[in-house]
């Protein structure tokens, strides 16, 4: 299971010259350390078991043959003769010993004396009957030291016919030695380890497989790395990066993402209902599908983000979204949006001055003075005109000022720009003006470009102070918002207009973003064409 990958490269680059351990040879070669040990232990207790039942059932079958002995009348009578013949009672002795395949069979007086026998002990005159029972005329067996080896040992009473003793019968086996034990477990401990070993390797092989079908085929070094350059990544990227599993699970959360989105440490491993996030941006994370520059406002910042769903195997295992910081971004657009509007205008109204020029370089040339007053006197009542019903309606002097300018640039386009009636603005603060101008100038244009494309003839401009909150609204005579592109109008990047259009997809995105930094919101509905309409409080949301 050992393998040289001499240049093989690893995840970081780095070239990798000495052998490798795999996973699966690190897992056999500790099931094997595992199986020996277990192996070890299983062969001592067997060892030490081995001599238990030795001595159990030794000591059965001895007793059995003493009992033999005791009982057979030609030794009970020829123990009970004086002076004792030794030869017939030797002759019993060998044969039991034989059959019984013991150490020693020997008769014994009740103190121990040898009076006749065969085998170890038989030569001596006297042998030791330990705690033997046998005097008092009890069968017994147990452990004791026979011609200095451990033995197990049985003791049987002889007793004559008046039930006096005459003398002890002592039948002992010594124990086989360590080695004869061990060579008696071995074939059991032999199946056994070719056993494990088989179920070892085979267990060992099917794990590794499952792992690295798991792993993807990357060894515990190549995780190691892998890991590593995630957390390097994961702190160094400007980028917020945040990986969402199929049941809401936070599972990557890179520093920058957990700054953008105002979350602590340890938000990683809970699930996106857990996390104090506004439900905009948990909608927006726990989405499961593909989203491209989604814009969501967090705590007066604007985040774009980005979402791609995650496959693997053909199941979907998580989401993954990036988040981008835009508040600058978006605020130099809207100034943008602002300065390309007042340039818009100016040169809108440039041509039409230039126009009335050359009608009125015509008539002088044409000697009609007549003529040449009373059209700059209808020039100046129209512009009063528009002017004094704009600031009549609207006392905010920037909002008023771009709605003229409005006027112009709408009516150069051939649509008339009307201002409702109802309309009452009053006089705002610097910063919520400004929000104004930006959401009413973005909603004028396209509602302009709607209207052009169409051949519709009028754009309606509402403009009210609905307790505390601005209200701008805005209807075409365009086409309308088709029902299944409701959602989308709003989306950074969506537009009707052509290929070639400039800054395509933004205005109606930027209309969004500044109502929601200020705690508002914009929908839109059709009516003769569509109706847009902006809520933007006059108290910024804080954040």
């Amino acid at each position: 299971m050992w393998s040289l990958r001499s240049g093989e490269r690893g995840p970081s680059g780095s070239r990798r010259v000495l052998a490798v351990q795999t996973l699966a040879g690190q897992f056999l070669a500790l099931q094997l350390v595992v199986l020996l040990l277990v192996l070890t232990v299983a062969s001592a207790v067997s060892v030490r078991q081995s001599a238990a039942d030795f001595r159990d059932t030794r000591g059965v079958l001895l007793l059995r043959g003493a009992e033999r002995l005791a009982g057979t009348e030609p030794v009970r009578v020829g123990l009970g003769e004086r002076p004792i013949e030794p030869e017939t009672l030797t002759a019993y002795a060998e044969a039991e010993r034989r059959n019984l395949g013991a150490t020693a069979v020997l008769f014994t007086s009740p103190g121990g004396a040898v009076l006749a026998g065969s085998g170890a002990g038989a030569a001596r005159g006297e042998v030791d009957l330990g705690p033997s029972t046998a005097r008092d005329l009890r069968a017994w067996t147990g452990d004791l030291t026979v011609e200095g080896e451990r033995s197990v040992v049985a003791h049987v009473p002889v007793v004559s016919n008046d039930g006096d003793l005459l003398a002890i019968v002592v039948i002992a086996e010594k124990y086989p030695s360590l080695m004869q034990r061990a060579r008696a477990v071995l074939p059991d401990l032999g199946t056994f380890l070719g056993l494990g070993l088989a179920l070892g390797v085979a267990g060992s092989w099917l794990l590794s497989r499952l792992i690295r079908r798991r792993t993807r085929g990357l060894e515990p070094a190549e995780i190691a790395a892998l890991a590593d350059q995630r957390e390097a990544l994961l702190h160094s990227i400007r980028e917020g990066v945040v990986a969402v599993s199929p049941d809401g699970t936070v599972t990557v959360l890179s520093d920058s993402a957990r700054e953008l989105l105002g979350l602590p440490d340890g938000s990683e491993g809970r699930t996106l209902d857990q996390l104090e996030i506004e439900p905009a941006v948990r909608a927006a994370l726990a989405g499961g599908s593909s989203a491209r520059d989604q814009v969501v406002v967090v705590d007066g910042r604007v985040v774009v983000l980005n979402r791609s769903p995650v496959h693997h195997g053909g199941r979907r295992v998580g989401t993954v979204t990036t988040l981008r910081d835009r508040t600058e971004l978006m605020a130099m657009q809207s100034e943008l949006s602002a300065r390309r509007s007042v340039t818009d205008t100016l040169r809108a109204q440039t041509h039409e001055f230039q126009n009335q020029l050359h009608t009125i370089s015509g008539l002088v040339q044409l000697g009609e003075y007549d003529e040449v007053q009373a059209f700059v006197g209808t020039l100046a009542r129209r512009r009063a005109a528009i002017s004094d019903t704009v600031t009549r309606l609207v006392d905010d002097p920037a909002v008023a000022a771009l709605l003229v300018a409005k006027v112009s640039l709408a009516a150069e386009r051939g649509v008339e720009l009307r201002l409702a009636e109802q309309t009452a603005l009053p006089r705002l603060d610097p910063d919520l003006s400004a929000d104004v101008g930006t959401v009413l100038g973005n909603l004028v244009d396209n509602a302009v470009d709607a209207t052009v494309a169409s051949g519709g003839p009028t754009v309606d401009v509402h403009l009210r102070d609905d307790d505390g909150i601005v209200v701008v609204q805005v209807a075409d005579t365009g086409a309308g918002v088709a029902p299944d592109a409701v959602s989308e109008v709003f989306r950074r990047g969506w537009t009707t207009k052509p290929g070639d259009a400039s800054g395509r997809g933004v205005g109606l995105a930027l209309v969004q973003v500044v109502c929601e930094r200020r705690g508002g919101s914009v929908s839109v509905h059709n009516e003769t064409g569509a109706v847009f309409t902006a809520r933007l409080p006059r108290s910024r949301r804080d954040g």
